[in-house]
């Protein structure tokens, strides 16, 4: 197995890790990023992007990620593809490996991982994936103003991204596979008390129907008589939770019940020295490019000021 040393490893890319990348090197530290299982994030599967500040006319996702990294070489980050397959965190410096063949060692890192939208399994979800078929209301939303829409899933983040919807929308199903919801108590009021809602109980989908322009119906099944039918929308919300991609780290690293990595308040730190984490690995409220941005900034500020602290503790022994 290979070796190297280094002063700040970002693993993972998308906005965070970039971001990370673009204050890390511009500040000298000469990081080292690897890209991850999907080099760019989740918003290379996005096609259009209107809401992050700097493209008042929008860009699609993948161009956007390739400005980002772009501008994080343009000031000297080494970006690499490869995927972290292990750590160890129990000592200092902290040893990751790359792709079960490469171990760094690394005196700060930056865990930028991410998080992946769960999905109903349905091959039509891929294939209309960004062109009707979404994980992100407040992403795409915006797209499906004055349209009937579908929402599926029965917690918190359907009945958030149902309401979110209904202000867009002209029309919102919200698919619930039970005869009640998993959501709060006020996020039920929420639905209940909101007209343009309508809520399809002990309802399954079926299939997503579409043609070359994209979504245009949705084939779903009533789980008690088993009767399929169809409704007709123009846009599909998959709304079933997100799983952090921070397996890994969860030896080392505090999480909560879902995965997401737990930091200090105010701060991109863990409970591990010189482990920070930015962007959807543990942000599991906002989920927003520009939060993610905003989080990989503060670990870069953070990591710099760790290793300065570092250093000087070796100066004064």
């Amino acid at each position: 197995m290979t070796t190297e040393s280094v002063d700040v490893l970002i693993i993972g890319s998308g906005p965070a890790g970039y971001t990370a990348a673009i204050y890390a090197s511009r500040a000298g530290l000469k990081p080292v990023l690897y890209q991850g299982i999907q080099p760019g994030g989740q918003l290379t599967i996005t096609n259009d992007v209107e809401n992050f500040p700097g493209y008042p006319e929008g860009i699609n996702g993948p161009s956007m990620m390739m400005d980002f990294q772009s501008q994080a070489q343009r000031f000297g980050t080494d970006i690499r593809t490869g995927i972290a397959t292990s750590v160890d965190f129990s000592s200092y410096p902290h040893k990751v490996v790359i792709d079960e063949a490469h171990e760094v060692t690394a005196k700060s890192v930056i865990i930028s991982t991410g998080a992946s939208a769960k999905w109903l399994g349905l091959p039509s979800e891929d294939e209309y994936n960004g062109r009707g078929v979404s994980a992100c209301a407040v992403c795409d939303g915006f797209f499906y103003r004055g349209k009937d829409v579908a929402v599926v899933g029965g917690g918190d983040t359907a009945a958030e991204e149902a309401t979110y919807l209904s202000k867009l929308a002209n029309k919102v199903y919200l698919i619930v596979r039970r005869d009640e919801m998993r959501a709060s108590k006020i996020m039920q009021a929420r639905v209940e008390q909101t007209e343009n809602i309508e809520v399809l109980w002990n309802t399954s989908t079926d299939e997503i129907l579409g043609d070359e322009n994209g979504v245009n119906a949705a084939r779903l099944i009533n789980n008690v008589t088993k009767e399929k039918y169809e409704i007709e929308v123009s846009g599909f919300f998959v709304a079933i939770g997100h799983k952090p991609n921070t397996d890994i780290f969860s030896k080392y690293v505090n999480m909560d019940e879902s995965g997401y990595i737990q930091t200090e308040a105010g701060t991109s730190k863990t409970n591990v020295e010189g482990v920070f984490a930015a962007g959807d690995a543990q942000d599991n409220v906002y989920r927003q490019a520009i939060t993610a941005a905003g989080t990989g900034c503060m670990a870069a500020l953070d990591a710099e000021r760790f290793l300065a602290a570092k250093e000087m503790e070796m100066t004064a022994e």
